[in-house]
């Protein structure tokens, strides 16, 4: 399984910038960079990088490098933006090409559903559209907005570490689930699971062996109107 993760833009991309100086391709890379790890850690799975951080890659190019590489799988990732000063425009969306495939809607559909689940944005649900990374690739090409950099209490969120690895991880999550990737060890399912019987139904955020990360997850849901709690076990 050949997989190319796009980070969306570059350091010198004008423009595509928070209203208080965040560059969206610091949070594009970051996510890039917490996903190719966690995807190599899947049987058979090779994960390319579409951008560089040495310089702004034009959109052709990285069509290009995926076509000739032929990956199975094109994902590129960004966050979104309504104008260039703060308003209210806010959570996920995921798009596909206007000619709808099969595969690459329904790998958008996970993708979507994974990021609201994971950070309790709101859905803005998958759509269509003729962008070039969409367009110009032969194969399954999707392309997320991971939130708002116009909105400031998403804005806030995109600029933290515990956000961007939230991201990562339910795209990951997406992709195993689309392609049934199976981990290179399987000493965990080898152990005796609980029966549902006896266990607890939970849902969670995030898990973190640092306590400041969990704290700043919990702070930026709290400015969002959840009520989260931090617990050790």
């Amino acid at each position: 399984m050949k997989i190319m993760l796009d980070a969306g833009h570059g350091f010198n991309t004008a423009g595509k910038r928070s209203p208080d100086g965040m560059q969206e391709y610091e949070f594009t890379r970051a996510v890039a960079n917490y996903a190719r790890p966690l995807l190599e850690t899947y049987q058979n799975t090779t994960v390319y990088f579409a951008h560089s951080d040495n310089l702004d890659v034009p959109l052709q190019e990285r069509t290009d490098q995926a076509n000739e590489l032929e990956v199975d799988v094109y994902v590129a990732i960004h966050a979104n933006a309504y104008g260039t000063t703060w308003n209210a425009a806010n959570g996920i969306e995921t798009y596909v090409n206007i000619g709808k495939p099969k595969d690459a809607y329904e790998l958008a559909q996970k993708i979507q559903q994974n990021l609201v689940i994971a950070t309790g944005l709101s859905d803005r649900g998958v759509k269509t559209a003729d962008f070039h990374v969409l367009r110009e690739t032969n194969m399954t090409a999707v392309l997320t907005e991971c939130g708002f950099m116009t909105n400031r209490q998403e804005a806030s969120l995109l600029q933290t570490e515990t956000y961007r690895k939230t991201c990562a991880e339910a795209i990951v999550k997406a992709l195993t689930d689309q392609y049934n990737l199976k981990l290179k060890t399987s000493d965990s399912t080898n152990k005796e699971q609980p029966s549902a019987k006896n266990g607890l139904y939970k849902v969670q955020v995030g898990a973190f062996k640092d306590k400041k990360n969990a704290e700043e997850l919990a702070q930026a849901l709290k400015k969002l109107g959840y009520s989260p709690f931090v617990y050790f076990e």
